[in-house]
């Protein structure tokens, strides 16, 4: 049995700490924010004021991965969050009627629900753990490490109470979280990051759907873009759901978006925006806006090996990728419950460290690696407003064909979920044949044509 001291409190650090509790080891979480999720949801999520989690209040996707986890190693969680108002939605029920059965459509399930929802659950179940200490409002202030060992090795934490010994440190604390400076002054060489900017800001809203209304429209999609602005609405729990404009950082109207009125008007020239708008929904926030987002991938390894032993980071702390496609929460649980299932693996050890960063690339960094991909398209089309052409409107082609054809769209969904790897969901013959034909069909086919032009634009933005 390991005793295991998690350090941040969000998603990925919850999740650690119960997925490793249920292994029969011993836990203990500190966080630096005094409150913990409770089952107030509105009023944890719209009054609660988290400077250390500052995407807290921003839509959260829970895809089909994160969905089949929970519901696999997890299920009293995912029946809390159903019972607090989460809902799910089959991909594949875009369809007036759902396409028939495929082996892995199970994995294609998604799972609406404010991250509040996901952090309530987790929370109550913790709590309930006899091997799990929770310490809120302790934040961790340094690591204690044994001296001259290389690579470093962390046997603990400190706090203002004093010190914390473990056999192994999970790092949850996010981008920000200090541990990279904690190790610098213990003397460890510096992690290798890689670091994307995407040059996109985002400008969110939330809203309730009218009483006695629990859905809102299947069709239009609830993603559309155009070669400077997209819109994308997120339905949550409990009849809430937000609307999310998204636009270059260099855009000229980008303040202009922070005004609830702008902010509407412009959200219903794109076709999901208007859909849920026209609703009648009661607005729930301001325009909450969020910029200075990159892609980044944090290694503690380098050339000679691992930067550090009895430490391993999860979440943030690994990868943080731009919430375009939804991958964080699920690859955040991906890797809480890798350490839940290795940590009886002599957690202290330079190998463990080595395994631990082995697996992350195995298994996040393709995903990492996509999520650049696809921001360096979107940010190159919103800085050049130029409409793609070549492969790139081949790619576009492939999401609007999804729209029509059911093999399409199950293929699309499959990379949604993190259930296949694009390079070969994309590959299947069954699947280019199809999106040739759609495109031949379609000679004057402009991708990312939906929503309003320019001129358009500046005229709703100057209100």
């Amino acid at each position: 049995m390991a005793h295991v001291l998690v350090i941040g409190g969000g998603v990925g650090g919850l999740a650690t700490a119960l997925l490793t509790a249920r292994r029969g080891h011993t836990v203990e979480l500190f966080e630096r924010d005094p409150r913990a999720p409770g089952t107030a949801l509105d009023r944890d999520f719209f009054g609660w004021q988290r400077p250390g989690v500052p995407q807290a209040a921003q839509p959260h996707a829970l895809l089909g991965a994160a969905r089949t986890l929970l519901r696999d190693e997890l299920p009293d969680v995912y029946a809390e969050m159903l019972r607090l108002g989460a809902r799910e939605r089959h991909e594949l029920d875009w369809f007036d009627v759902r396409p028939p059965a495929q082996p892995g459509d199970e994995c294609l399930v998604m799972l609406l629900a404010r991250r509040i929802v996901l952090e309530s659950a987790l929370t109550t179940a913790l709590r309930g753990e006899p091997g799990a200490v929770l310490r809120h409002g302790e934040p961790v202030t340094g690591l204690t490490t044994r001296q001259g060992s290389d690579p470093v090795r962390v046997t603990g934490v400190t706090t203002r109470h004093g010190a914390h010994r473990g056999d192994l440190v999970v790092d949850a604390a996010g981008r920000r979280g200090g541990v990279e400076r904690w190790l610098a002054a213990a003397g460890c060489r510096p992690p290798v990051v890689e670091r994307h900017r995407t040059g996109l800001a985002y400008f969110c809203r939330w809203y309730r759907l009218p009483d006695g209304m629990e859905e809102g429209p299947r069709r239009p999609w609830t993603v559309t873009g155009g070669s400077f602005a997209g819109c994308a609405v997120f339905p949550a729990d409990n009849r809430v759901f937000a609307v999310t404009l998204f636009v270059h950082t260099r855009d000229s109207t980008r303040s202009a978006l922070r005004d609830p009125g702008v902010f509407e008007s412009a959200a219903r020239a794109f076709p999901p925006g208007a859909a849920w708008l026209d609703l009648g929904a009661e607005p729930l926030s301001g325009v909450l806006a969020t910029a200075g987002l990159d892609n980044r991938w944090s290694a503690p390894v380098d050339e000679r090996g691992p930067v550090v032993a009895g430490l391993v980071p999860v979440g943030d702390a690994i990868t943080h990728t731009n919430p375009t496609l939804g991958q964080g929460t699920s690859l955040a649980l991906w890797a809480a419950l890798r350490v839940a299932r290795t940590v009886r693996r002599d957690p202290g050890s330079v190998r463990f460290a080595a395994e631990h960063h082995a697996w992350a690339v195995r298994t996040l960094k393709p995903w990492f690696d996509f999520q650049v991909v696809a921001d360096g398209a979107i940010g190159e089309r919103f800085a050049t407003r130029v409409a793609r052409t070549g492969s790139a409107r081949e790619v576009a082609a492939l999401f609007d064909c999804a729209l029509e054809d059911p093999v399409v769209m199950r293929a699309r969904a499959r990379v949604r979920h993190l259930a296949e790897p694009p390079g070969r969901a994309y590959a299947d013959p069954a699947v280019r044949e199809r999106v040739a034909r759609w495109l031949e069909a379609r000679p004057g086919y402009v991708p990312n044509a939906a929503g309003p032009d320019r001129a358009r634009w500046e005229e709703l933005t100057a209100g």
